[in-house]
């Protein structure tokens, strides 16, 4: 899993001579729009690494069901070479396969070679076989149980994430809960606000049209709903989960995480966008965050925890990090 970069939240930085003073919205407004983008990094992260966790998960049942069927396969062998033991057993023969079968078992056999020239071709082949069989069994165990571990790591690493991104929130809220309620709207205004967050959902009323205007009709009723870490629906959503869904509904399959939208269609610059088309932000060559531009200046995304789904104006803060759109 590639690396994902974090810029640490810092405190404020105040001059010296005031030490004490509260945070102007600019401030504020500055510390908010860094705490956006580094949950934004937390959630790619947390995806990627619930990606890698479902990946292993997956790994892990298809190595057990190899090992249930290598375990079957193995006692059928330890069958034959059973029976291999018996028919040759007469008397004492300390060169016989009774005797080399049972002193240490059939790997012995093996590994002296001139010892079992007497026997057939068939039964060297039962011996062959269930030493194979023998070695796959023990790689199988020990691919599992790394396979687990890989799978235990890939979680705890979005948890880890996932708990630091509702960090970024909290301090957000601090921030705020700082200011009055008229610096509270001055400065959040550069992210936005949530224009339509009824939880019945909003409907579009825009330009767009064919498979657009479905995948945008799609992301509108799904305004007001919560934002879900790893959410693909239907009762929440994080913001590649939104347009992911929302183009699942026009036919179109796009990938599951942000990064990987953004090489899923056709690039397309700021004045260029149509409806429909999806907007990245933040890092050119791993975007963290998608939204889905709806014309009029206007996109509607699932942005972090501390919001429901929503629709906002596309203002200076969305243009000074835009990296890129894609046109599914």
């Amino acid at each position: 899993m590639a690396a994902v970069g974090f810029v640490a939240a810092g405190a404020l930085v105040l001059s010296p001579g005031v030490a004490n003073a509260e945070p102007t919205p600019d401030e504020v407004r500055e510390q908010i729009e860094q705490l956006e983008q580094e949950f934004s990094e937390l959630n790619e992260a947390y995806n990627a690494a619930q990606q890698d966790h479902e990946a292993a998960q997956k790994k892990l049942e298809d190595i057990q069901q190899e090992l249930e069927d290598t375990e079957a396969d193995l006692e059928s062998l330890r069958g034959s070479v059973r029976s291999l033991a018996n028919a040759a057993y007469s008397g004492t023969d300390y060169s016989s396969p009774a005797y080399l079968l049972s002193s240490s078992g059939p790997e012995d056999v093996l590994r002296h070679a001139a010892d079992v020239g007497y026997l057939s071709s068939s039964q060297e082949q039962s011996l062959v076989q269930y030493s194979e069989k023998r070695e796959t069994l023990e790689s199988l165990q020990d691919e599992a149980e790394q396979t687990e571990q890989e799978a235990q790591d890939r979680l705890d690493e979005a948890e880890e994430a996932r708990d630091e991104g509702e960090q970024k929130m909290e301090e957000q809220q601090e921030l705020l809960d700082s200011l009055t309620a008229e610096e509270q709207s001055d400065a959040t205004s550069g992210v936005g606000a949530a224009e339509e967050t009824s939880s019945g959902g909003a409907s579009y009323h825009g330009s767009a049209s064919g498979d657009a205007r479905i995948a945008l009709e799609f992301a509108y009723a799904q305004v007001g709903k919560p934002y879900i870490w790893g959410g693909t629906g239907p009762d929440g959503y994080d913001c590649s989960g939104l347009t992911q869904a929302a183009w699942a509904e026009a036919g179109v399959s796009l990938p599951r995480v942000s990064q990987d939208q953004f090489h899923a269609g056709t690039r397309v610059s700021w004045d260029e966008l149509q409806p429909g088309d999806l907007l990245f932000f933040y890092d050119s060559s791993a975007p963290t965050h998608v939204g889905m531009y709806a014309g009029d200046n206007q996109m509607v995304h699932a942005s972090t925890s501390s919001k429901p789904i929503g629709v906002v104006e596309l203002s200076d803060y969305y243009r000074t990090n835009f990296v890129g759109g894609v046109r599914p």
